[in-house]
């Protein structure tokens, strides 16, 4: 059946239309896919989000692992956690609305103080994050006093101001080989610590990583099985993993990279079938930005980041509520940035 006709003029129209521009390649469930209906239930919402950032001096940074209606409806960035943190640093805006997990937001608020932060769901927690606070990144210094304290990304502001350095996943191996102390406490992530000890011996460095034993729920759940079972079954399929990935899976993955990473990898590799050992968001915006590539399952849904909505974004803008907006203690942000300025020193591009 052919769609009733539409006004051109009409601005609910047009906004439809740009969006499917955007959304039409995304392989979404049966019962929603994009097409212009579908686009024009979200116009409505998705013009008034951006005439609200308009009138707050606004911007959006969106993370990759959020829906991709947000992603290309609302937001001004799109990324990882690094590319995000460095739009943090630069933005100029009055108010900084971080639709990803909270640590990101509390980055976002080290590195733009003076900026209004809000986060659409203070649900929006992340499992490597909230594994450890910073009085155990205390105690644990307690007990290795000569360890350079390296913290992931993925962490708290509390635990960043009891860093030395922050790092992320495409920059963790340049850092911790060019720090000077030979003992590393690596916190939150253990998988990634095992991945990078496993690294470090590949290149004949001897460090000693001691890690605390943070998971990401959505990275530890792949298995060495699901990669043999894609070979059996989609011949010259590559593989595509993360470094929160387990060493095994590592191990056998064509490639490991970071977020964005896995982006550039995939855009600039020929390959019949990819098998995305991430997060799904990841796959929904390589479905809109390289259509001719197939993907062939595999990622998982992160419960956290599939908190945020177009309608929360919109509360979250128009009328923030107290446990929305992110606070943080001078002191703390202080040293937490430090943490994260050294990163930007000893890595300065990703």
């Amino acid at each position: 059946m052919s769609m009733p006709a539409q006004k051109l003029d009409d601005p609910i129209e047009v906004e439809a239309r740009r969006l499917l521009l955007s959304l039409m390649y995304v392989d979404c469930s049966a019962d929603r896919k994009w097409n212009i209906a579908t686009c024009r239930e979200i116009a409505p919402l998705t013009l008034e989000i951006n005439r609200l950032k308009r009138e707050k001096n606004a911007v959006i940074l969106t993370h990759s692992y959020v829906e991709p209606e947000i992603i290309y409806g609302v937001g001004d960035f799109k990324g990882d956690s690094y590319y995000l943190s460095e739009k943090a640093k630069e933005a100029k805006a009055d108010v900084i609305l971080f639709v990803g997990v909270v640590f990101m937001a509390e980055t976002a608020k080290i590195l733009s103080p003076g900026a209004q932060v809000v986060v659409p769901d203070r649900g929006s927690g992340c499992s490597l994050a909230d594994s450890i606070t910073g009085e155990d990144v205390r105690r644990l210094k307690a007990l290795y006093p000569d360890a350079a304290v390296v913290c992931y990304i993925n962490s708290t502001a509390e635990v960043k101001a009891e860093s030395d350095v922050c790092v992320t996943s495409s920059n963790v191996y340049d850092i911790v080989i060019g720090l000077p102390e030979k003992r590393i406490l690596f916190v939150p992530d253990r998988l990634m610590a095992d991945n990078v000890r496993k690294e470090l011996a590949n290149r004949g460095i001897e460090k000693e990583i001691i890690s605390s034993d943070g998971t990401c729920v959505v990275h530890e759940e792949f298995t060495p099985a699901q990669i043999d079972e894609a070979r059996a079954a989609f011949p010259g399929v590559k593989v595509v993993a993360h470094p929160e990935c387990t060493p095994e899976v590592a191990e056998l993955a064509d490639f490991l990279g970071s977020t964005s990473a896995m982006m550039k990898y995939v855009k600039s590799t020929d390959a019949p079938y990819y098998l995305m050992l991430t997060e799904c968001g990841l796959v929904s915006r390589l479905e809109v930005e390289d259509p001719e590539k197939n993907f062939i399952g595999g990622c998982r849904l992160c419960p956290f980041m599939k908190l945020n909505s177009l309608q929360k974004i919109h509360d979250a803008l128009s009328d923030p509520q107290p446990d929305q907006i992110i606070t943080i203690d001078e002191d703390l942000r202080q040293r937490a940035a430090h943490c994260i300025d050294r990163m930007f020193e000893l890595a300065p591009s990703n």
